[in-house]
């Protein structure tokens, strides 16, 4: 076996999915069994057989992408509980294994494959997504790019016809549930030693956080970045249109009529509502100048 044969070998076979109590596989997908394989290129010692070697590499290499996860969802941990939260991670991971040089980009597809899974959140399947969604939008917020925002002579030069970028770190959310209570509830009550996954930890036991009761609510919110800190806004439905359809590179006038569709605003409500809109946005420059560059990637290395 060559140096690259072995190399391959040992990361096929380190990468290779736990079984749903955290432990090696015996047999390949084939049926071939792992612990021949392991003796093929590991020697065993006085204490462990090759399989056993080989095991605590691969439990190891997947606790670290468990726990990689789990530190960026620790309010969705804490209400899911730890057990149905590793079993959610488990398989979320042995469908999206990793494929980044950074472990970053790990759980970005975890919102989206927890809304195709309902089996694994139990009851209230809608505000656990939710939960993941903006847990997710902290995590994307705090790496985005930040580019160069509108002056305060370009914000009043901004016309019906003008066509507007947003901050690449803007993350814009319609949700269910208020959970950034929830989210804000779990960040104040616990360390964050408390609320990493115990698959990753192997903990029998972790302390129970309280948290706060959870009714459905239409809720829209801006998670954005402001001197290197990740904060938390409701917005009012309009806002959230307006913003997302300039977003979508639509015009002021074309997207202050959608966001304004179907308001139970008057017209004087209206006007005061964008006028201190574009305001606050200004004010945290959240508005750039039009920009065609796909910000998708736009993060900061």
């Amino acid at each position: 076996m060559t140096l690259l044969e072995l190399q391959r070998r040992m990361a096929e076979d380190v990468r290779r999915p736990l079984t749903a109590d955290h432990e090696m596989r015996q047999t390949t997908n084939d049926g071939a069994s792992i612990g021949a394989i392991a003796a093929s290129y590991i020697r065993p010692n006085d204490r462990l057989s090759s399989f056993e070697r080989l095991e605590i590499y691969n439990r190891q290499y997947w606790f670290r992408l468990i726990s990689a996860v789990s530190e960026d969802f620790p309010t969705l941990n804490a209400w899911l509980g730890p057990r149905r939260f590793d079993r959610l991670i488990l398989a979320y991971l042995n469908e999206n294994p990793s494929t980044s040089w950074t472990l970053r980009d790990l759980g970005a597809k975890l919102p989206g494959f927890l809304g195709a899974h309902p089996e694994l959140t139990g009851r209230r399947h809608r505000l656990a997504v939710d939960v993941a969604r903006l847990e997710w939008a902290y995590v994307d917020a705090f790496d985005r790019k930040h580019r160069t925002p509108l002056t305060a002579e370009e914000v009043q030069a901004v016309g019906s016809e003008s066509r507007l970028s947003l901050q690449p770190h803007l993350q814009l959310l319609a949700l269910s549930y208020p959970v950034d209570s929830l989210v804000l509830a779990v960040k104040k009550r616990a360390p964050e030693a408390e609320i990493v996954s115990a698959a990753a930890s192997r903990r029998e036991s972790q302390s129970l956080i309280r948290l706060p009761t959870m009714r459905q609510e239409r809720v829209w919110l801006a998670v954005h970045r402001f001197d290197d800190s990740i904060y938390y806004r409701r917005i009012d439905r309009e806002i959230f249109l307006l913003l997302s359809t300039l977003r979508s590179g639509a015009t002021v006038s074309q997207a202050v009529a959608l966001a304004f569709k179907r308001t139970k605003l008057n017209a004087e409500g209206q006007a005061n509502l964008l006028h201190e809109s574009f305001a606050h946005a200004s004010a945290l420059g959240w508005l750039c100048p039009l920009c065609t560059e796909d910000d998708s990637e736009a993060l900061v290395m």
